[in-house]
């Protein structure tokens, strides 16, 4: 059964534009080859989506521009393809599991209901102290980090205001808190929902290692930008903090395996017990 090959459909957001995520995504799924097969869709430029029933794992990316906004296309279909998967897992026993990140997690929680999307004051760019809540202390996705932990954000937009009525009907829990600023008076974003036991999401990128962040200071402009932000000493501590094998490495080689593993061990479960 441990070389039971499962599809995984990676849904690439980024619009064309130049990223390192998509590498920093596929080297972990190569971590665990070949168990898992992977395949790319295009869904903003070309509006590719995958067939549900020839795929059991899902990964939604990050990507550029605002999450409230699309061509009324690829994000129509994009939503129509959420609520697909969602009707699969209510009607069928073997589920599908989805991972959605950053903008893509933004959309979902609009989809559902859960809460306000709205554009931050500044950008957000760098590495971020992240909080877990009550229920993300027991989370699978969390399992092996500490509290708090440390993430790459890159975001223009937040999730905030949370409908917690909505949250309650459909049984969805934040599991994840931006860092405590007792100095300013704006609301904590969430950074991570766990919408089902299927489906979850995070406002960071789990995905991010040390060698996509400096590839992208690379860019002068970026650098520049970052330095605006967060003034000369706090971006050379962020600097050291990407060296930090208990920050950024210690997320980027949990957390997303931490997804994949939980995936993997239910849908290896649930076909035994289907095939006795």
């Amino acid at each position: 059964m441990l070389n039971k090959i499962f599809k995984i459909a990676l849904l690439d957001m980024y619009n064309g534009e130049p990223n390192q995520g998509m590498r920093c995504i596929i080297d972990v799924i190569n971590r665990f080859s070949p168990v898992v097969s992977f395949e790319i869709f295009n869904v903003r430029q070309k509006c590719e989506f995958p067939d549900i029933e020839k795929f059991d794992i899902y990964i939604s990316t990050g990507g550029p521009g605002n999450p409230l906004i699309g061509d009324g296309n690829w994000d129509t279909k994009y939503y129509e393809f959420i609520d697909l998967l969602t009707k699969w897992n209510n009607e069928n026993a073997v589920k599908k599991h989805v991972l959605f990140i950053c903008h893509s997690f933004q959309m979902a929680c609009l989809h559902f209901g859960l809460a306000t999307v709205t554009k931050r004051n500044d950008t957000s760019f760098g590495v971020m102290t992240i909080h877990k809540t009550k229920e993300g202390l027991t989370d699978s996705l969390f399992e092996g980090l500490a509290d708090p932990f440390y993430g790459i954000d890159s975001r223009d937009y937040q999730v905030v205001q949370p409908k917690l009525s909505v949250f309650t009907k459909k049984g969805a829990k934040i599991i994840s808190l931006e860092k405590i600023r007792d100095h300013v008076q704006y609301e904590r974003a969430i950074m991570a929902v766990r919408f089902t036991n299927y489906f979850v999401g995070t406002q960071f990128h789990p995905e991010a290692d040390p060698i996509s962040f400096v590839a992208h200071l690379r860019n002068k402009t970026a650098k520049e930008k970052i330095k605006s932000i967060k003034g000369e000493k706090k971006f050379r501590d962020m600097l050291e903090d990407l060296m930090d094998d208990d920050k950024i490495y210690k997320t980027n080689e949990t957390l997303i395996p931490n997804f994949l593993r939980t995936a993997i061990n239910d849908l290896m479960k649930t076909k035994k017990i289907l095939s006795n």
